[in-house]
């Protein structure tokens, strides 16, 4: 199955003098197909030559398709001047109520300001 929706993102760095990476508290309100809320961590570098990596783990609450329940959602990007990649998958066992069995991964679309998502998923 294939939700689609939309979200908007707010994100808040948080001061850490003393590690050599970035790291930004998630706070996201999902519409569409999902309806809720997810909020997070992510950790981030970026090298002198300019590629980068992000790591972060996403708790979402709310519905999908009429489903009440969460899960959390676990992201991996890199970006080099050859090349970009972002993974979102569903952390295996982490599903709730109605979403207990949850699995899948999702995609993000990102035109101009505004973000969208394709969550592919099983229940």
């Amino acid at each position: 199955m294939i939700a689609v929706g939309a979200f908007e993102v707010n994100l808040a760095a948080q001061n850490d003098e003393t590690a050599p990476v970035g790291r930004m508290l998630i706070d996201k309100t999902y519409t569409g197909a999902l309806v809720g809320k997810g909020v997070g961590q992510m950790i981030s570098k970026r090298t002198e030559n300019g590629t980068a990596v992000y790591f972060a783990i996403e708790e979402f609450e709310g519905s999908l398709a009429n489903k009440k329940g969460g899960f959390t959602l676990l992201h991996k990007g890199e970006m080099s001047a050859a090349a970009q990649s972002l993974e979102i998958t569903i952390l295996t066992g982490s599903g709730s109520h109605d979403l207990r069995e949850i699995s899948g991964k999702m995609r993000i679309i990102q035109q101009e300001d505004k973000h969208s998502y394709e969550l592919e998923y099983h229940l």
